[in-house]
């Protein structure tokens, strides 16, 4: 019996592409961040910031190489698996998976508190399941309307960063952003060390997850120039707009109250205009198009990672099927919807090291994106000794330098993460055994399946 493949249609363009990296990641630069504050002071952070800048900036040079050479919905399990087999796959697609399934859980959470200071009346819970309501229609429906959609939140997100940093910009105060700056002290010290390797997951958070839009690969019209062009320029968005952003809040008073909150911008501003200025209830409002574009994107990216996976074998296969109308992944966006609305009724049952399960998850989702820059980079490195004649539109600057950057600083960043959230790294792994396990029954069944009935690997479904 013959099983016909599915295809994503390919309808995306630079701009749209574009759009879905920095809105995949925009959220960062509302809320999240600033406990990077808390641990290292913004002297301390602003060190963090570079380190994190720099590993995402060697990264994305990398990675585009990557994802260029292999157009693929799978992205970084598409290349692990290329470069390391059937193992390599797996480790890259589940760390994946866990950064791109397990933040939107959080994000709408904070949409729902987000609206409810507006509206009291609203429970924060129910928001948010009505937000993966809304964005699981919209993503099936069709992808080239869920881009533009997403494009036009993210336009309004950056505008309203600049707007922010416009309306404080005169009340910046350079003694205010180096005042207790090393962790508390006006000097740098050994013990400032540790508050700059804490501080790690939160300047993560400004970055979080801009890989996910090698996912859409498929689906992009002229891969070989479009990706090079949206990675890269959406970096450079993303850097300019955190430096900017990071600083601005930071020297218009005492840094130390917004060290610890989820509305640093907000509340930056009211130093400025007061409580009842319309500039500040422009930010709050407009604040939700960060919020949504970032959840809305992920969305997209937990999708085509679902999908790619089951394709290949290491999930059920009813979880990439193609909506015949839309031709999208409408099974994979349900499954992973359901999975978050799991978690927004888990959040305050489920409790781990004294957190929230949102909270958890969060950090879970940073050690998911470590993981496959990790295996992303060696991937790179592997490929081009192992298949030196595979076309590559696009080459990674400074070859190997730029991937042994970005390996050595993730390595780092690994580290850290694993000395401040030992319990939470220990549940991420026993995790990832589990579900190997889980993957082999399945790959290997599959695997049986096709050499019985003689099926061409490429017309898996």
């Amino acid at each position: 019996m013959e099983i016909k493949e599915d295809k994503l249609k390919p309808v995306l363009g630079t701009f749209q592409l574009w759009g879905i990296a920095v809105g995949l990641v925009i959220s960062g630069e509302y809320f999240g961040w600033s406990y990077g504050w808390g641990s290292a002071g913004t002297l301390g952070f602003l060190i963090t910031f570079f380190l994190i800048s720099s590993l995402y900036f060697t990264f994305i040079f990398s990675f585009t190489e990557l994802s260029t050479a292999i157009p693929h919905a799978g992205g970084p399990f598409a290349y692990a698996k290329r470069a390391f087999g059937p193992i390599g796959g797996y480790i890259a697609g589940f760390a994946t998976l866990v950064e791109f399934l397990f933040a939107p859980p959080a994000i709408a959470l904070a949409i729902g508190a987000y609206l409810n200071v507006q509206f009291p009346s609203l429970d924060p819970k129910w928001i948010a399941c009505f937000c993966y309501f809304i964005f699981t229609i919209l993503n099936i429906i069709g992808v080239s309307i869920a881009a533009s959609f997403e494009l036009i939140v993210t336009i309004f997100a950056i505008i309203e960063l600049l707007i922010f940093m416009g309306v404080v910009f005169p009340g910046f105060k350079l003694e205010n952003f180096i005042s207790n700056g090393w962790a508390g002290s006006d000097h740098f010290s050994i013990a400032s060390v540790s508050g700059i390797l804490a501080a790690i997951p939160f300047a993560i958070w400004f970055f979080l997850a801009i890989e996910g839009a090698a996912m859409a690969a498929e689906e992009v019209k002229n891969p070989r120039k479009t990706i090079p062009r949206a990675f890269i320029s959406g970096i450079m968005t993303l850097i300019v707009l955190a430096l900017g952003v990071m600083i601005f809040a930071g020297g218009v008073g005492d840094w130390r109250k917004f060290a610890n909150i989820n509305d640093p911008l907000p509340e930056a501003m009211k130093v400025i205009v007061g409580n009842s200025s319309g500039w500040l209830h422009m930010l709050v409002w407009l604040g939700l198009f960060g919020l949504i574009a970032s959840f809305h994107g992920i969305i997209m990216g937990y999708s085509r990672q679902i999908f790619a996976l089951s394709r290949e074998g290491y999930l059920p296969s009813f979880l990439a099927k193609i909506h015949p109308t839309f031709k999208t992944p409408y099974v994979a966006i349900f499954a992973g919807s359901i999975f978050g609305v799991l978690v927004i009724f888990s959040d305050n049952i489920i409790k781990i090291q004294g957190q929230t399960l949102s909270a958890s998850i969060v950090i879970m989702s940073v050690f998911g994106a470590i993981i496959m820059y990790i295996i992303s980079m060696f991937s790179l490195i592997k490929l081009r000794k192992k298949e030196p004649e595979l076309e590559r539109p696009f080459r990674a600057p400074f070859y190997p330098y730029f991937p042994i950057i970005a390996l050595i600083l993730s390595f780092i960043s690994l580290v850290s993460m694993l000395y401040f959230n030992f319990v939470l790294a220990i549940i991420f792994f026993v995790l990832c055994i589990l579900c190997g396990f889980y993957s082999v029954f399945f790959y290997n069944k599959r695997r049986k399946s096709k050499n019985n009935n003689e099926i061409p690997a490429n017309q898996l479904e």
